[in-house]
């Protein structure tokens, strides 16, 4: 079901533009009823708000609304800070500009903003039934593909939501399924499953679960064994398909798999739905040119518990530098956080970022291509270091 969908998956649309714009207004008139606070003072909205809907016809998406831009108050800094740190996070944003006070070069800055990031946006005018003679057409001559809305008319918010259907529509397709293109119905995928003290008890992890599912939907058989039964149950199935392992027990279970079969791993679907994967693996050449002293950033779109044996935290600075003989400086980022200045850092690691979007993590391998660090991931970087890499299905 759509409202199932998990809000990694959705389509994030945003809504921007000055204090007192109508954002809230807008963000409620959308959504069907009212969540974001509505006020006549500027600055009501101080965090984003963000809201899971199904949106006719298009479907699942995520709508956020934000704190103003042009506020003046003491906090105005931390809120805009987190309303631009939305952009890179956004598939299409909305800008809501007041009909009677259009600050022209606030909304030309955002959309120097919108660019930088390759954001597509709609400009909307709000309260328009408030608007004096003639505005509207004077603005409507200078921006034709702008949208006029009054927060109370349900016409209005009808042709909007139509727009945002088309537009979302228009865009790039989403590599929906993690297996697409590696198997087909009737195909027999063999999932290995390691279980150390990071597994959740009692339950899969989100890629885990999502790779079943997606092999599900394409109608193929989905058999899942741990590490220490890989060979037992290779003897037991007839013909498989495809291996997918996880990162951690790669070397291992590369060794076991039969050359003619094709084998990848958790991490590497997650990479191929939601970047550029073939990117990713090029930064591995970044690791041999590593030296004493170098910063390293890893980065999470999480946050967790840390153990002993944490991926992240323990396991791959422990493995890199083992593997350049150097001794190398790390730093750690979780959840939306991300550096703003990137220029002391060698080499990026990021998570599978099984919890965010694919928007948001392109955004993050953009601004990692500007600014000269190479980005790879988790499950790419154990894959090279734990056994032969040529072994990867793609």
């Amino acid at each position: 079901m759509m409202d199932k969908t998990p809000v990694s998956l959705r389509r994030h649309v945003t809504i921007f533009g000055p204090v007192n714009a109508g954002k809230s207004t807008l963000f409620n008139a959308v959504l069907g009823h009212e969540m974001a606070i509505v006020s006549s003072h500027s600055g009501t909205t101080t965090d984003p708000v963000s809201k899971a809907m199904e949106l006719i016809p298009y479907g699942p998406i995520n709508l956020v609304d934000t704190a103003g831009l042009g506020d003046n108050t003491v906090l105005a800094p931390d809120r805009l800070k987190k309303t631009f740190e939305m952009i890179g996070r956004t598939d299409l944003a909305v800008y809501a500009a007041d009909c009677e006070d259009f600050d022209e070069e606030m909304y030309n800055n955002a959309v120097e903003d919108f660019f930088e990031l390759e954001v597509p946006h709609m400009l909307v005018f709000t309260k328009r039934d408030l608007a004096g003679e003639g505005r509207a057409e004077e603005l409507g001559r200078r921006y034709p593909d702008a949208l006029f809305v009054s927060g109370g008319s349900d016409e209005d918010i009808a042709r909007l939501r139509a727009e945002l259907s088309k537009r979302l529509s228009a865009l790039a397709p989403q590599n929906e399924n993690m297996l697409s293109g590696l198997v087909s119905a009737g195909d027999t995928v063999l999932f290995v499953i390691p279980l150390d003290s990071q597994a959740p008890r009692g339950r899969l992890i989100a890629p885990q679960v999502q790779a079943l599912r997606d092999c599900l939907d394409i109608g193929a058989a989905a058999v899942c064994v741990r590490d220490t039964g890989l060979e037992e149950a290779m003897k037991n199935i007839r013909e498989i398909s495809l291996v997918v392992t996880d990162s951690q027990v790669f070397g291992s279970v590369s060794a076991a798999v039969p050359q003619e079969i094709k084998l990848t791993s958790f991490s590497i679907l997650m990479a191929r739905q939601k970047g550029d994967v073939h990117g990713l693996v090029g930064a591995l050449s970044a690791i041999e040119k590593l030296e004493d002293g170098d910063i390293v950033l890893i980065a999470e779109s999480c946050t967790h518990n840390v153990t002993h044996e944490d991926i992240g935290r323990v396991k791959i600075p422990a493995l890199l530098e083992r593997r350049t003989g150097k001794k190398l400086r790390f730093e750690f980022v979780a959840g939306h956080d991300f550096p703003s200045d990137l220029s002391a850092y060698k080499l990026c690691i990021h998570c599978g970022a099984c919890m965010t979007t694919r928007r948001a993590f392109l955004t993050r391998q953009t601004v990692c291509k500007k600014a000269g660090i190479p980005m790879t991931n988790y499950g790419i970087f154990l894959s090279c270091l734990t056994g032969d890499f040529s072994r990867i299905t793609i």
